[in-house]
C-alpha cells in the first residue's frame, strides 16, 4: 500500500513538474515580468523623460524664433504660418512682447493670463514654494510653476530675444501627467493582452517542442519494456531533438541485435549444457547396458570353459556342445559390440554419409537374397510389392543396414500366419518402405520406446534369437542423419515398419 502511494505520488509530481507546464510557465513568466518592469519604468520615469524633451522642445523653440528675430523675419506677416505651426506642433503656447508690455505676436487669443504669468516668472518664481527653476542662463530661464488661479502646472520658458523684447514659452504639466496616465493604462490592457497572447504562445510553443520529446518519452518507455518495434521518425527540418531521436533509434537496434546475440548465446549455452548432461546420461546408461548385455554372454563363456577345464563330461559329444555354446555366446557378443560400435559412428557423425542415386528395388531383393535361407527354415513366406525400378537418393549402404534390420526383426518375430510383406510405395517427393510381419502387435506403452539403445519388448524372446536391442536404435540414427522419417504401426494381426527416403 506504501509502495502505490508512494508510485502515485511520484507520478503527480511528475506531472506537476511536467516539461508542457515549466515552458508555458516560463514563457507567461517572462511576458508578465517585461511587462511589469515596463509599467514600473514608465510610472517613475516616464514624466522626467517628458518634462526633458518637453525642455529640449522649449529651448529649440527659443533658438528658432531668435533666429528668426536676427533676420527680421519674426514680425512679418509671412512668418505667421510658421509660427503657429511651431506652436500646434509641439503643443506650445508663445507670447512675444515689448518692454513696456505690448503684445507684438501671440499664439493665444487673450493674453493677460500668460502676460500674468510671463511677470510671475520673472519675479516672484524665485520666492515661490511652487515653484522651482529647471535652467536658468542670461538668456532665458525654464521654470516648472504651479498656477493657483487654474490650479494647474505648467513648464515655463521666459527670456528676451535678441532684440529686447520679452518672450514666454509654456505648455501645461497636465498633458504631461495625462499622458503618464495613459501611457499606464495602456501597458495595463496590453500587458493582459500580452499575457494571454503569450499564454496561447506558450501551449501551441510547448506542444510543438515538446511534441517529439514526448514521442522520445514513449519511445523510450518500449525500450524499458523490451519492445524495439517503436521508431522515433525525424520531421521535415529536422533538430537536436531529432539528432537525439535519431540515435535513440540506433541504440534500440543496437540492444535489440545485443539481446538477441546474448538469448541467442544463452540458448546455445542451454543446449551445449543438456547436450553434456544428455551425452552424460547416455554414458551411464551405454556402460550400464553394456555391462547388462555382455555379462550374460560372459557368465555363460566362463562356465562352459570352467566346464571343459574340470572335464565334467568327457564324451566328445558334451565337449563339442560346450564349445559350440563358448563360440554362439562369443558370435553374439561381437554382434553386440559391432552394432554399437556402428551405432556410435553415426550419433558422432564419423562415418561419412555417401548421397547417391541407386535403385531401391535392387537393393531390397538384395536384402531379401540373404535372409531367404533363414526365412525359408522358419517356415515364413513372403512378397514383395513395388514399381519395376525406383531410383532414390541415399547412402546405398546404410539403407540396407536399416532393411536388414527390419526384415532381421520381422523374420524373428512372426508368427501365426508367418507371412512378411515388403511394399515400397512412390509418393510426392519421397518414397516410402514398409515391412510386415504377421504376429502379436507391440503394446502401445513400449512403441515410443522402441528407437531407445537396449530396450527390448519381450527380452527373453530377444535373447533366444540373440537380439541386442540396438538394431532399432541403428534404424533411427540412420534416418535421422538422411532427415527423413522412419515409425512404426501396430495391426490386429502383426506390425508394420516403415521408412522415407528422397526420390
Amino acid at each position: 500500500m506504501a509502495f502505490m502511494f508512494q508510485f502515485h505520488k511520484q507520478k503527480k509530481e511528475k506531472k506537476q513538474h511536467s516539461l508542457n507546464r515549466q515552458i508555458a510557465g516560463g514563457i507567461v513568466l517572462i511576458t508578465f515580468g517585461a511587462i511589469a518592469v515596463v509599467w514600473i519604468i514608465n510610472s517613475i520615469f516616464f514624466g522626467k523623460f517628458y518634462i526633458d524633451r518637453k525642455q529640449n522642445v522649449m529651448e529649440n523653440a527659443y533658438t528658432t524664433l531668435c533666429e528668426a528675430d536676427l533676420t527680421g523675419d519674426l514680425y512679418e506677416d509671412d512668418y505667421r504660418t510658421t509660427f503657429e505651426s511651431l506652436c500646434a506642433n509641439e503643443n506650445l503656447q508663445i507670447m512675444v512682447s515689448s518692454a513696456g508690455g505690448k503684445v507684438l505676436i501671440s499664439s493665444q487669443e487673450q493674453n493677460d493670463l500668460i502676460m500674468a504669468q510671463l511677470y510671475r516668472s520673472m519675479f516672484l518664481a524665485q520666492s515661490q514654494e511652487d515653484s522651482r527653476v529647471l535652467y536658468s542662463d542670461a538668456s532665458y530661464s525654464i521654470l516648472q510653476l504651479h498656477d493657483p488661479r487654474m490650479d494647474s502646472d505648467f513648464l515655463v520658458l521666459w527670456g528676451t530675444l535678441p532684440d529686447d523684447n520679452m518672450i514666454i514659452i509654456r505648455s501645461a504639466m497636465s498633458s504631461i501627467e495625462a499622458s503618464v496616465l495613459l501611457s499606464s493604462r495602456f501597458l495595463v490592457y496590453a500587458g493582459i493582452i500580452s499575457i494571454i497572447l503569450a499564454i496561447l504562445v506558450a501551449i501551441l510553443m510547448t506542444w510543438y517542442i515538446t511534441r517529439p520529446v514526448l514521442r522520445l518519452t514513449k519511445i523510450s518507455k518500449e525500450m524499458t519494456n523490451l519492445n524495439f518495434q517503436a521508431k522515433y521518425i525525424p520531421g521535415k527540418h529536422p533538430n537536436e531533438v531529432d539528432d537525439l531521436g535519431i540515435h535513440m533509434n540506433q541504440l534500440s537496434q543496437t540492444l535489440e541485435e545485443t539481446i538477441c546475440r546474448l538469448k541467442q548465446a544463452n540458448a546455445d549455452l542451454q543446449r551445449d549444457l543438456d547436450l553434456r548432461d544428455q551425452n552424460e546420461r547416455m554414458r551411464r546408461d551405454f556402460s550400464s547396458s553394456v555391462s547388462h548385455e555382455l555379462k550374460t554372454p560372459l557368465a555363460l563363456i566362463r562356465g562352459y570353459a570352467e566346464g571343459l577345464l574340470d572335464s565334467v563330461n568327457d564324451d566328445e559329444e558334451s565337449r563339442r556342445f560346450y564349445c559350440e555354446v563358448i563360440m554362439d555366446e562369443a558370435d553374439k557378443m561381437n554382434h553386440i559390440v559391432s552394432q554399437l560400435l556402428s551405432l556410435n559412428q553415426i550419433e558422432f557423425g564419423e562415418n561419412v554419409m555417401t548421397m547417391e542415386h541407386f535403385d531401391l528395388v535392387e537393393v531390397t531383393e538384395s536384402v531379401l537374397r540373404q535372409n531367404q535361407l533363414l526365412m525359408e527354415q522358419e517356415g515364413i513366406k513372403y512378397t514383395f510389392e513395388h514399381p519395376k525400378n525406383c531410383f532414390v537418393w541415399a547412402d546405398s549402404f546404410f539403407t540396407e543396414q536399416v532393411l536388414t534390420n527390419y526384415v532381421t526383426n520381422a523374420i524373428h518375430y512372426c508368427k501365426d500366419e508367418k507371412e512378411i510383406h515388403l511394399t515400397i510405395t512412390e509418393q510426392e517427393g519421397d518414397v516410402r518402405i514398409e515391412v510386415f510381419n504377421t504376429g502379436d502387435p507391440i503394446p502401445e506403452d513400449c512403441i515410443e520406446h522402441l528407437w531407445e539403445k537396449f530396450y527390448k519388448v519381450d527380452k527373453a524372446r530377444t535373447r533366444a534369437y540373440g537380439g541386442s536391442g540396438i538394431g532399432l536404435s541403428v534404424v533411427k540414427a540412420i534416418m535421422d542423419t538422411f532427415h527423413k522419417e522412419c515409425g512404426v504401426i501396430n495391426h490386429n494381426n502383426g506390425v508394420t515398419f516403415w521408412f522415407e527416403l528422397d526420390k
